[in-house]
Formats: structure tokens, sequence, C-alpha cells
């Protein structure tokens, strides 16, 4: 499995790019948020997911980890393929499709080509649940599509050796008590003092 390719963008258009790799140019097909990632970019790091079906093998590109999971979460859905999935992210941003899916805003995926209303229920059905657990301990980002600043800190409390239960609950408890704009590092301080 390819994990990710880090090289020269030799051709870049919107739905796809070709990244030089030491000589080797592979070609990945992208959604509009990549091309908009790295459209000012000559060389950059691009996350994969090979996708493998009876009559090809495409590779599949995205900017950030957190599109690729939201794109693997995707295609989990039955009727929803590669190419839908890659419509979705180029319509919307993953933290807005997880968004809509966690809150059951099917006219929000509605307005994605290529779902319609019975597409847009079964996402909301089939991931609803997946995306909402997942938000909750981390191994969905969704706010920012980088990490959390709740999941970080929970994650250094978890590295300090604090149980993942009793992080959670100090830095949640933590983070309804301090200001809106406060750093990872006070958010931290805090929820280790409230242990």
């Amino acid at each position: 499995m390819i994990a990710f390719v880090r090289g020269h963008f030799a051709v870049k258009t919107p739905s796809r790019i070709v990244v030089d790799v030491n000589g080797v140019g592979y070609e990945l097909q992208i959604s509009l948020n990549t091309y908009s990632a790295i459209s000012n970019k000559e060389s950059g790091l691009l996350f994969t997911h090979l996708h493998i079906t009876e009559n090809a093998q495409t590779l599949f590109g995205f900017a950030e980890l957190a599109e690729k999971e939201m794109f693997l979460q995707l295609i989990s859905v039955s009727g929803v393929g590669a190419s839908t999935a890659r419509m979705m992210l180029s319509g919307l941003r993953p933290d807005e499709i997880a968004t809509a899916i966690i809150q059951g805003n099917t006219r929000q995926l509605e307005g994605i080509k290529g779902i319609g209303k019975k597409s847009a229920e079964r996402l909301v059905v089939e991931l609803r649940d997946k995306l909402g657990k997942a938000a909750v301990t981390g191994g969905f980002v969704t706010a920012g599509m980088v990490q959390s600043i709740d999941t970080d800190a929970v994650n250094a409390l978890i590295a300090l050796g604090i149980g993942r239960a009793i992080a959670e609950q100090a830095v949640k408890k933590t983070i309804g008590s301090v200001a809106e704009n406060a750093s990872l590092e006070e958010i931290i301080k805090q929820s280790l003092k409230s242990l």
C-alpha cells in the first residue's frame, strides 16, 4: 500500500496531479480541496489511497490526512463510489461533510452533484454514529481538519500516563471553563490541575 508520495508536482489540474518522485511519475486523482491547497506549490507531500476495482487501479491523492480519512469513510457506504466521494470532497470540506452527516443535514449533502435524497439519507444512517464516535474519541478529526485542540490535549495527557477516559473528562471540564482562545499548553496545565 502506498501511504503517501513526496516529490515535484510535474502536472497539476483541478482533477489530477502527476508527482515526480525521483524520476517516477505517479498520477493521482484529487479533489478541488486538495487542488486549492497545492495550486501554488511546486512540490510537496500528498497522502494516498490506492483504489482497486475490476477494471482499474486508481491512486487518489489528498493534501490532508483528514481528507483521506473522510474519503475512506465515504467509500465504505454502499452505493458511494470513489468518484462520488471525490466529488463530495470537491463540493465541501471534510469537516463540513462530517458536520452535515452528524447533524443529519441531508439537504446540504443533496447539494453536491451526484448525491440524491436516498444517497444523502444512506450516508447519514451509515456514518452518523461512526463519525460522531470518532470525533469524540479523536479517531476522526473534524474541527479545522487538523487535530482539534481538545484532541491534542487528551493525547498529551495520555502520553503522560493518564487513562483515556480520565483524560477526556478532565479536558472536557477544562475546555468548558477556560477562554475560547486558550492555548493548548494552558488547557493541558489546567486539565492536569483538575486531576
